[in-house]
């Protein structure tokens, strides 16, 4: 009889993992406790427009294309990924507009209109940033890692020398860009993880080649169609994935898990218990009552929450030509606007406010003749106890502000829908650590810019899928983190098939 195993939570990282259980002869259930498995990968929909609530950007499609080859099927047989060109349009406070393309010739014609010396250089950048990947590949991104010793396992002391390990991203960045403008722009890859650019190991780099050299997509109608094809498979592998299906507790006897009791009373057995709520709120709420939980949770500070975010979804009446599918507006101070957030824990006065329009590559997520505008402005995780509420008028002005003064004139007077998201609905919706988005923050100092291990140090069958884990936040991480969890379930159990009893002897 095949081992039962419950997962915890329907985002794209218990999704994920129950896919590859499944395929590996488990017997698998998700929980989700919202009426929508996907986790923040969601939708929101009014008066004819269609809103991605979560990630908009799909970046490393091979993380998706792994997964489902993994169960016998082709990804293109359940979703159509669009690659989106020109990626980003950047503006900046001075008027400096940059666009970002993955057409190199392209793209080192723009940077020559900002600065012809790092124009020059860019391609020796994007180099480094391409071996910092490559290094990636062949460890974080093929293994469930728990720390530096496992790391340095799998590589020579010459490649562990090539992750750059003395210098922060923002300081690899100034090593071969010059101009403010590009530096800035540059350093903000990171937030693709919500981390701070000053505080994250200069491996993070790679990010610019995930996406300048990898490209960046969209899926046709909306993103939310990963998670439909996740569930597609789950349904098809006969996995169910029970909604409205709210985990009160993880049930224990001793250092095992034994199963889960819902909010309404039903108890679920299991072997195995994986949990797609991230690892601390896991200690603190599912396993309060259990022996050393608490100070279990207490002893993983050093892994922070990552940026939490106010959205705002908004339906125009009209079209902005000057915006592309995707757009940032810079803060005028990066190094402020990140020592607010991660420093200081206060939100920004002048943030960098990003809008995501997909009806400019796909018409059917607003009506004719108007967009639909996805502005997210990252904002300090919540202290415990506290709420954002008391911030959300005034910063919805101060953003909106922003966006007027860089050219969106008069936008107020063109919304005819309009729906807030805070820190607040974050964390109630999704548990997570403070209404993160990104799961745990990397931060070279505090971390070493690992996340928190897989396997639970105290519940022997308890596991970790999701941002707070390896390898962290991001649509294709937290994907892969549910590969890499069932990965080492599969290995562990194998392990403990493999040492039989000792026979002893009798004696005469």
């Amino acid at each position: 009889m095949s081992k039962k195993v419950v997962v915890i939570g329907g985002g794209l990282g218990g999704l994920s993992c129950a896919m590859r259980l499944a395929a590996d002869g488990y017997d698998v259930e998700v929980l989700e406790k919202n009426e929508r498995a996907g986790g923040k990968l969601n939708i929101r929909s009014g008066k004819g427009y269609s809103f991605d609530t979560g990630p908009s950007i799909l970046t490393m499609p091979w993380v998706l294309e792994q997964l489902f080859q993994s169960t016998g099927r082709r990804l293109e047989d359940y979703m159509k990924l669009v690659r989106v060109e020109p990626q980003w349009r950047t503006f900046f406070e001075d008027g400096v507009s940059i666009d970002v393309t993955s057409d190199l010739p392209q793209m080192i014609s723009n940077i020559e209109d900002v600065s012809e010396e790092d124009a020059k250089g860019f391609l020796k950048y994007l180099q480094y940033c391409q071996k910092l990947y490559d290094l990636n590949r062949s460890s974080i991104y093929s293994k469930s890692l728990s720390g530096l010793d496992e790391l340095r396992a799998m590589h020579t002391v010459k490649e562990l020398l090539a992750m750059d390990p003395l210098r922060t991203m923002s300081q690899s960045t100034s090593k071969y860009v010059k101009d403010k403008h590009l530096r800035q722009l540059f350093n903000f890859f990171i937030m693709y993880i919500g981390s701070s650019p000053y505080h994250a190991p200069a491996v993070l780099s790679q990010l610019v080649y995930v996406q300048l050299g990898l490209g960046i997509y969209y899926v046709e109608g909306g993103m939310y169609n990963i998670a439909r094809g996740m569930l597609r498979v789950l349904d098809e592998q006969g996995v169910p994935v029970r909604t409205n299906a709210k985990v009160a507790r993880i049930n224990t006897k001793g250092q095992t898990a034994t199963g889960v009791t819902l909010e309404d009373g039903t108890v679920i057995d299991a072997d195995l218990v994986v949990s797609n709520l991230e690892a601390i709120p896991t200690y603190y709420s599912l396993l309060k009552d259990q022996n050393g939980a608490i100070s279990t949770a207490k002893k993983l500070n050093k892994y922070a929450p990552t940026v939490s975010g106010l959205v705002l979804l908004l339906g125009v009446d009209k079209t902005y030509e000057q915006l592309l599918h995707h757009n940032f507006f810079f803060s005028n101070n990066p190094e402020k606007e990140f020592h607010d957030i991660f420093n200081k824990g206060i939100p920004s006065d002048d943030p960098t406010v990003y809008i995501g329009v997909s009806s400019k590559s796909d018409a059917s997520q607003a009506p004719s003749g108007k967009e639909n505008l996805f502005v997210l402005t990252h904002v300090p995780p919540l202290k415990s106890g506290k709420s954002w509420q008391a911030y959300k008028e005034e910063y919805r002005e101060l953003v909106l502000n922003k966006l007027e003064r860089m050219g969106l004139t008069g936008i107020r007077d063109h919304i005819e829908y309009e729906y807030t998201f805070i820190p607040d609905d974050l964390q109630n919706l999704y548990g997570s650590n403070g209404g993160s988005i990104y799961g745990v923050a990397t931060d070279r100092k505090m971390n070493g810019g690992f996340k928190i291990p897989s396997q639970s140090e105290l519940m022997n069958n308890l596991y970790f899928v999701g941002g707070s884990t390896h390898p962290g936040g991001g649509v294709p991480m937290v994907t892969l983190s549910g590969q890499l969890t069932a990965d080492l379930i599969k290995e562990k159990e194998n392990t403990k098939k493999a040492v039989k009893p000792l026979k002893v002897k009798k004696s005469v």
